[in-house]
């Protein structure tokens, strides 16, 4: 288990070089600079774009723009915003807690779906429900989360008035989003756990336990559902961090705080420090997250915690 551990810290590193790297570059390639749209906006004369190009390092060859940026990766600087002179790090640290409010929420709605439909599923294999069921998470996996949003805010927000279709000041701004981003999420849970459970349910101990006259819904539960969850909480943690990358789409169609609306902002922008930040942020909370199940993981089969 000790090694296991250590050979996905180690393996972090170059996942996050190779982020960090790519992100960097396919900026500095794009035509045009943070500086050109701050001349157009506010009528900088060509003195004032010199000095800013040099402050920010835009001027100097893309290695030792690389170089630089990492050495500062290293002291956890993430740098200043271009545009508001705001520490990257601070601006992301304001966002971050509605951005992880929406994924855990959304991992709630998946959670709270997916295993019910995947258990009624399995339960009722080759029958009308598996089949409804299936068409239904089938759905959530192809469908794509802006446009499952937008239906949202059309009969929910615009023709119900139930719930408000933009903000994130209260309780009630959260639950469209969340259902929009958990989903997905839904769907591929119910497909493992109802796959994980048909294959539990025709294995020795579940024969045994029911030849010992055990009630079917003790032998569903405990013999059952608790084995065929071990994958699931797997999938379940992973989904954990896509959905930190996946709320930046959700946040944009429900004019919601977060990461994902700072980066698409500064995208817009070319605020290479904020844009580099938050991909940097994504992507280690999404590398972290694996890691976690991983050795969560281990700890939940034994067959994996003696390898």
């Amino acid at each position: 288990m000790g090694n296991l551990i250590a050979v996905r810290l180690i393996s972090i590193v170059p996942v996050m070089f190779g982020v960090v790297a790519t992100v960097f570059v396919a900026l500095r390639i794009l035509p045009g600079d943070p500086v050109d749209i701050m001349a157009t906006d506010m009528a900088m004369s060509a003195e004032d774009m010199q000095r800013l190009r040099e402050q920010y390092g835009f001027n100097d060859p893309i290695p030792v723009q690389f170089f630089n940026y990492l050495f500062e990766i290293l002291r956890g600087d993430l740098g200043r915003s271009v545009f508001s002179n705001q520490p990257v790090i601070d601006q992301l640290l304001a966002q971050l807690p509605a951005t992880v409010q929406l994924a855990l929420a959304s991992m709630l709605v998946g959670i709270l779906i997916g295993v019910p439909l995947g258990v009624v599923a399995a339960l009722n294999r080759r029958r009308w429900i598996d089949h409804l069921a299936m068409l239904v998470s089938l759905g959530g996996v192809s469908m794509p989360s802006f446009w499952l949003g937008i239906l949202l805010i059309w009969l929910f927000g615009v023709r119900l008035g139930w719930f408000p279709i933009s903000g994130s000041s209260s309780a009630k701004h959260l639950v469209l989003p969340a259902i929009t981003l958990g989903f997905s999420s839904a769907a591929v849970i119910a497909r493992l756990v109802r796959s994980s459970l048909i294959e539990v349910l025709g294995q020795d101990h579940v024969r045994t336990a029911r030849a010992k006259g055990l009630r079917e819904r003790y032998v569903i539960a405990f013999h059952g559902l608790r084995n065929a969850l071990i994958p699931a909480a797997s999938i379940i943690g992973i989904q954990t961090g896509q959905l930190l990358g996946g709320a930046v789409i959700v946040e944009i169609v429900f004019t919601r705080q977060g990461v994902g609306n700072l980066f698409v902002d500064a995208l817009l922008r070319k605020d290479f420090p904020v844009v580099q930040g938050a991909l940097f942020l994504i992507t280690f909370a999404y590398v972290l997250t694996n890691l976690i199940v991983d050795i969560a993981y281990g700890y939940l089969d034994p067959r994996i915690r003696v390898q």
